[in-house]
Order: structure tokens, then C-alpha cells, then sequence
């Protein structure tokens, strides 16, 4: 196989190929000085299966415009096969029409990437399941919650054992399916926040369904943006009586003054996954952490490469 990263997560894209023992394609991507990219990859690449390492975040649109034509470039190299390895899926939050005369960009995005050329898509955490049936492409859409559930039991078991009363936090309606899937594994309760957002990034707790009196609870999402969701539900928590707030977020976009405001949150920390590179507030804060996906990633593709069952990963 061959694999080629983008500048977006340069990190993240060898700590995959250290884990696959596959030294990345030699390949040049720069930019003309109109900040047009171009793209050149500087082996043979005839035959192969390819795997473009890319997640679309920061600058986005840069991002995407590279996986792009990254893409082409390969299927005009002749590869056998392009699989766009896409750890954090941009404009994945535009999935269906919010109002009159609104677009639905994921499924322009999933459009942009057959048409450039994908045979396959493999990702983490979509936003929305119904973002795979934008695809007329196989899409892997992996789970990043065994990650989390290793590193809960890590962290948080006392003599081999997870305190009593853990409770799995939804911090919406819309991610309960996830979060219950993740209070299963750890054979914990569940609770739900319902929360009103009057616009994006600004959101108003309103309820919390379940009982989280004396309790340790860990928030779980596949998106921190704006971080105001979670330091207002953790606050709303523990005004309720919880014991502690943690949370537990696929994707740390963190944009803006998000990691001020998980500081100077209640929450005890915020773990998020490496499908998004760190930023220098992150790498210096006392909250956020970062655990590798690499393996989780360097696993699906070697499966992909060998035709072997990829959903078995998570029986």
C-alpha cells in the first residue's frame, strides 16, 4: 500500500505509519502565490492502493482543496485504488436543511471527494449516520469509543473497579444513540441534557432527564467547537448535584476561546481524540488532553488493504 498525508495533521499521519511499519509517499504539496495548491507525488504510485491521510479542519476549505486534489492527482497517476482517510470530516455539521433557502454542504463535500476520484472514504465519529447515504462510495465510518472506554477504565477504576454511579452524559438529544452505546461498554447509567440553541455555537440548558445526584459524570460528543455546550452543561450538573463533570469529545475543533473557557470551567478535564491537530492553547492547557486514534486508524486501513472485516473491530 501506499500512504500520502496532507499538510493538515502531518503528526497524525505518521504516527500511522510508524504503527503500519509503511514509510509515507514522497510528495509535494505547495502553493502558487495566488495561494492556488498544487500537488505532486514523487513515486510511482501505478497499481496501488493509495490512502490519503487528510482530515478537513482548520482551514477548512484549504483542508478539502487539498484532499481534492490529492485525489485526482493519484487517479491520473494510475493507482488501483484511492481511499480518502478522512479522520475529522468537515461541513459535516451542514447535514440537512436548518431553513428555507440553507444548503446541505456535507453532501456537496461527499459529491466533491467521488467526483474527484475516491473509491472509498474511511472516517471517525460523522456527525450525522445519515451523512454515509451521501456517499455512493463504501464508507467506514469507525467509533472512536473503545479509545475512550480504555483510557475510563484507566483513569478512573480504583482497584480494578469504575466508581459506582458513573453516569454517561448526553449533552443533547441528537447524541444519545452514542452516548448510550458508550454507557453499555462501562455498564454505566445514562442521563440526557435538553438544551435550546438559538444559534450556532450559543446553546441554553434546559433540563437535565436522569438522575446525576452524588454521581461522577462524563459528558460524551463527537464535536467541541465554541466549548459554551459543555462548560454550560457541566455547570447545570453539578448545580444539580453531581459529584464531578468530566467530558469525553471525538473532535476538538476548540476554536476561538474555547480552551479559556474549559478552564475556567467546573469541568474536571476534557479529553478529546488526535483527528484534529493540537493547537499551542491546547498543548499548554491543564485540561484538554489528547489521546492517539493512530492505531485505531493504521488497524482500519491494513484491514481495508486485505480485504479483512472492518466492523469486527468493535464486537
Amino acid at each position: 500500500m501506499k500512504l500520502i498525508a496532507g499538510n493538515s495533521n502531518r503528526p497524525l499521519a505518521e504516527a500511522i505509519s510508524h504503527h503500519l511499519g509503511v514509510t509515507l509517499t514522497h510528495t509535494s504539496i505547495r502553493r502558487f502565490a495566488d495561494m492556488e495548491v498544487f500537488v505532486e507525488v514523487l513515486e510511482n504510485v501505478r497499481g496501488e492502493d493509495t490512502f490519503v491521510i487528510q482530515p478537513t479542519s482548520f482551514p477548512t476549505n484549504d483542508s478539502l482543496m487539498e484532499l481534492l486534489i490529492t485525489i485526482d492527482t493519484l487517479r491520473r497517476s494510475s493507482a488501483r485504488r484511492i481511499t480518502a482517510v478522512i479522520p475529522y470530516y468537515g461541513y459535516g455539521r451542514q447535514d440537512r436543511k436548518t431553513g428555507p433557502r440553507t444548503p446541505i454542504t456535507a453532501k456537496l463535500v461527499a459529491n466533491l471527494i467521488t467526483v474527484a476520484g475516491a473509491d472509498r472514504v474511511l472516517t471517525i465519529d460523522l456527525h450525522a449516520g445519515q451523512i454515509q447515504g451521501f456517499f455512493d462510495i463504501p464508507l467506514d465510518n469507525l467509533h472512536v469509543a473503545p479509545v475512550f472506554v480504555r483510557d475510563i477504565k484507566d483513569t478512573m477504576s480504583v482497584h480494578g473497579k469504575l466508581p459506582s454511579g458513573l453516569t454517561i452524559i448526553s449533552p443533547d438529544v441528537g447524541g444519545v444513540v452514542r452516548a448510550r452505546a458508550l454507557a453499555k461498554r462501562l455498564d454505566a447509567d445514562l442521563a440526557i441534557i435538553d438544551k435550546r440553541r438559538e444559534k450556532a455555537g450559543e446553546s441554553e440548558v434546559m433540563n437535565i432527564i436522569g438522575d446525576v445526584q452524588g454521581r461522577d459524570c462524563i459528558m460524551v460528543d463527537d464535536i467541541v467547537d465554541s466549548a459554551g455546550t459543555l462548560c454550560n452543561a457541566a455547570a447545570a450538573l453539578l448545580d444539580v448535584g453531581a459529584k464531578s463533570v468530566a467530558a469525553y469529545v471525538t473532535h476538538g475543533v476548540l476554536s476561538g476561546k474555547a480552551v479559556e473557557r474549559v478552564e475556567a470551567s467546573p469541568l474536571v478535564n476534557l479529553t478529546v481524540s488526535d483527528s484534529i491537530p493540537a493547537t499551542p492553547a491546547v498543548e499548554a492547557s491543564s485540561k484538554v488532553r489528547q489521546l492517539s486514534i493512530a492505531p485505531l486508524l493504521a488497524e482500519a486501513i491494513a484491514r481495508i488493504s486485505q480485504e479483512r472485516s472492518v466492523s469486527s473491530l468493535f464486537n
